[in-house]
């Protein structure tokens, strides 16, 4: 058994937003859970335009999960990072 975690960072979550959404949403079905963090600006009024998302994808997803990792990888100002746990 596997389970894999991808790490996203977003250089700039306010133009990256509509093609990771839409890229996530197509992929919804392997993803078992989304975390989405932002950074606060120094002063902690406002957020910045960075952000970081966790995806825990379903067990033994294959293919999909490769698909979805070289999609995200694709867009410019997105960095992935996977994990791969096996057991």
């Amino acid at each position: 058994m596997s389970k894999i975690i991808l790490g996203l960072q977003i250089d700039n979550r306010f133009e990256e937003v509509s093609e990771v959404q839409k890229i996530l949403t197509d992929y919804g079905c392997i993803i078992k859970t989304r975390l989405g963090l932002h950074q606060q600006t120094e002063d902690n009024n406002s957020c910045t335009e960075k952000g970081l998302i966790i995806l825990e994808l379903t067990n033994n997803c294959g293919d999909k999960c490769n698909e979805l990792e070289q999609k995200l990888s694709s867009i410019n100002g997105v960095i992935v990072r996977k994990m791969d746990f096996s057991y």
